[in-house]
């Protein structure tokens, strides 16, 4: 997958300069979680959204998080990280003036984003500090990831950037939920 060129967004980490790397220990994970962390990474590595590191200063682990299927999800524990990162405002749109937005409307298509966070690469000089552990080896994101400080501000700015001349008009962005409205059904495509 290509992505968003970073011309248009990139995701960079706001390390304070006086903040000393983590290096967390690799834990414990049973059979069935080693499993999941396996595939996942596989799917990650497929994709081009995480590659291999041997050398980091920052290390943080996976946790898995059941999601509302049952099925679980991987995720890495960035709290560290993101202790020694300055938070960026960036103000997000308010969400009772997007509904009031699309009344009068008669068509409004709701978009889903495949994997929207990672079509956004990290800024290379932060990758490293990705970097996480598993039982597989240590990789790190080339890819904007959840879990880390100043996404959601990241992946708004990125939204007003590609749809600046539709927002408010045909098109309503909040982080990762896209909404195209229409007055009149025929006119939507």
């Amino acid at each position: 997958m290509p992505g968003i060129p970073r011309e248009v967004a990139e995701h960079s980490l706001e390390i304070r300069a006086s903040s000393k790397p983590v290096k967390q220990c690799l834990r414990r994970f049973d059979e069935e979680k080693r499993k999941i962390i396996g595939e996942e990474i596989h799917k990650l590595l497929t994709a081009g959204f995480i590659k291999e590191v041997h050398h980091h200063d920052w290390l943080a682990n996976p946790v898995l998080d059941k999601k509302k299927n049952g099925k679980m999800r991987m995720c890495v524990d960035y709290s560290s990280l993101n202790k020694a990162c300055s938070k960026v405002l960036f103000p997000l749109p308010r969400i009772d003036q997007i509904i009031d937005s699309t009344a009068g409307c008669e068509t409004l298509s709701f978009l889903d984003v495949y994997s929207g966070y990672h079509q956004i690469k990290m800024k290379e000089s932060n990758q490293l500090a990705t970097s996480f552990i598993t039982p597989f080896g240590m990789y790190c994101y080339v890819t904007m990831t959840f879990g880390l400080w100043n996404v959601g501000a990241t992946y708004q700015r990125c939204m007003l950037n590609v749809f600046w001349e539709h927002i408010g008009s045909t098109v309503e962005a909040y982080v990762d939920h896209i909404v195209v409205k229409s007055k009149k059904q025929a006119d939507l495509i």
